[in-house]
């Protein structure tokens, strides 16, 4: 098996020996291996394949000089003598004739390498075989774009999107226009002048010197949404990333993961609360029906509807009736694995509401912990969720700011409460309620106390670092100088306010409306004057701020009722 690790290269050639081929596209749980002979700064798809290398998965690889990094691979996996065939080819970076003759003469540079190491002759029908072509069917369709994929992330976007998905990236836009029959008659010399061409006629990648035929990407009038994939210190896509957000009429999610398996996880909710925006996708929900048992209930004209947001510190269960009016609410502390939490914070809801668990026909899970309760009927993202409780508790609302236990969110929303855009800071927990449960726990303080002590300040105290780690560090230094405990709250409070008004700032205000800040923090006064000056607006808060995912999904759980009324 002979991997690759981009589209340019001429597969159809080792076709030609009988070999097969495959992108090189491992996704490694970390970077242990390879982080011993890497730079640190080296992108995560780099670190990938030497790390495959290193654990024996591909022993014949070809690499293209396309940027500095795969340079960079290629001198490491020659050093590592891991390779049995190794090979760099020279890929031009425009698509001119003189280039084609200079990119046919690089073909059969690595044929002539290729015949070398196996001992075996190139077969000309065998080459011409390989051509494949394939007819793109007109159908509405997910474009995932932007630099390569995983196998697994490709998977998980499929998996979670309702409609058909396209992978239009370096690695799976791989479509060439030649015709074999026009090559038959041909020499070797001119037959690989033509394969050349073919190769460099396609949709180009965004490290070629003139990609401005990528426009027809984002074009496409079947086109309904784009997934944009970066990864971590690649630059070149993160470019055209900021260019076409200006000019697309579709919905857009850009993703950014370091290659690795564990950074594809934290991307669910993101994807999925993509596809829960996308239009019609509410059409194709794939939430179970309304059964037998709930529609005698639902007849005799007494029934509810729970919404539970199983969260990272807190399971929230929110109670609606027959009549769309909360009923009952319940906050506990999440321990002891989602779906206990989610049993037990039910059961209160349920006891308080003073009914029976058995007058509920319909519940509806979000969180992060949606997935492990297995009572639920539909789940649903909580961006979706909190957008939707939002909007019941205050129409005017635009745009909502949620700071949960380990995530940040900024959602804007539209008239009709559903979700236009959104943005999510995961990566670690700087700005979180983690964030500034640690911070209390340094300063000795209780959250309640954090959250009004430092509205006594005087002193205009900066934390230089949103690192939870650093920032520690820092009001460990604090303390010892002897600095009022108050203008150390207030200056964690401000750099808290910088990272969630910079991530608002990033959605932008195209809707005009009120601010919503939702979540536990929203109880956090100090938090909310800093945040609130940052973003030059007033934050509506209300005493269902905590509540508003979980009354989200008891709302979607109440229109699936009425709407199979």
């Amino acid at each position: 098996m002979i991997h690759y690790v981009c589209k340019y290269t001429p597969i159809e050639l080792f076709k030609g020996f009988g070999e097969e081929c495959a992108v090189l596209e491992e996704m490694p749980e970390n970077f242990e291996m390879s982080d011993q002979i890497a730079h640190a700064n080296l992108c995560g798809f780099g670190k990938s394949v030497i790390q495959a290398i290193l654990e024996g998965k591909a022993d014949q690889l070809v690499l293209v000089n396309c940027c500095d990094s795969m340079r960079r691979v290629y001198d490491i996996v020659a050093s590592t003598g891991k390779c049995k065939f190794l090979y760099m080819l020279d890929l031009p970076h425009e698509d001119n004739e003189c280039e084609k003759v200079k990119f046919a003469g690089a073909i059969h540079r690595l044929k002539d390498a290729y015949e070398a190491y196996s001992g075996q002759q190139f077969d000309k029908e065998l080459f011409l075989r390989s051509f494949a072509e394939s007819e793109k069917e007109r159908e509405p369709y997910i474009g995932v774009l932007g630099v390569r994929v995983s196998g697994v992330l490709e998977d998980m976007i499929q998996d979670n999107i309702q409609m058909k998905v396209d992978n239009l990236t370096c690695t799976g836009g791989r479509r060439l226009a030649v015709l074999p029959e026009e090559m038959e008659t041909m020499d070797e010399d001119a037959m690989f002048l033509a394969y050349a061409d073919a190769l460099l006629a396609q949709m180009p990648c965004f490290r070629m010197n003139n990609s401005t035929r990528r426009n027809q990407l984002y074009l496409d009038p079947d086109l309904k949404g784009i997934i944009y994939h970066t990864i971590k210190f690649c630059d070149y896509y993160g470019f055209e990333y900021a260019s076409i957000k200006k000019n697309i009429k579709v919905p857009l999610l850009k993703i950014e993961t370091d290659f690795t398996s564990q950074s594809a996880g934290q991307l669910l909710t993101r994807i999925q609360a993509f596809s829960e925006t996308i239009e019609g996708s509410e059409d194709m929900d794939p939430g179970t029906g309304i059964s037998e048992e709930a529609r005698k209930k639902m007849k005799s004209g007494v029934y509810y509807v729970a919404g539970i947001d199983s969260g990272s510190t807190s399971t929230d269960v929110v109670i609606i009736d027959q009549n769309g009016k909360i009923k009952s609410t319940m906050i506990i502390p999440t321990g002891g694995g989602a779906m206990m939490s989610a049993e037990k914070s039910l059961a209160a809801a349920v006891e308080k509401a003073g009914i029976q668990e058995e007058d509920i026909v319909r519940i509806v899970t979000t969180g992060y912990g949606r997935a492990y309760i297995d009572s639920g009927d539909d789940s649903i993202t909580e961006i979706t969720c909190h957008a939707k409780g939002a909007h019941y508790l205050n129409p005017n609302v635009r745009t909502i700011i949620d700071i949960g236990g380990q995530d940040i969110k900024a959602i804007s929303i539209d008239e009709h409460g559903a979700v236009t855009n959104f943005l999510m800071n995961d990566k670690c927990a700087a700005g979180t309620g983690r964030f500034l449960e640690m911070m209390a726990r340094t300063l000795g303080l209780s959250l309640e106390e954090m959250s009004t002590k430092g509205l006594e300040w005087k002193e205009n105290i900066v934390i230089s670092s949103m690192c939870t780690v650093f920032a520690e560090s820092e009001v460990v230094s604090l303390v010892a100088q002897n600095k009022n405990v108050a203008d150390i709250i207030h200056g964690l409070n401000v750099s808290v306010a910088s990272k969630v008004g910079a991530l608002a700032a990033r959605l932008g205000k195209k809707n005009p409306g009120e601010y919503m800040m939702t979540g536990g923090v929203a109880k956090n006064q100090g938090i909310i004057n800093a945040l609130e000056e940052k973003l030059g607006a007033k934050l509506y808060i209300c005493d269902e701020a905590q509540l508003c995912g979980a009354l989200g999904a008891a709302l979607f759980a109440y229109e699936k009722c009425t709407a199979g009324e």
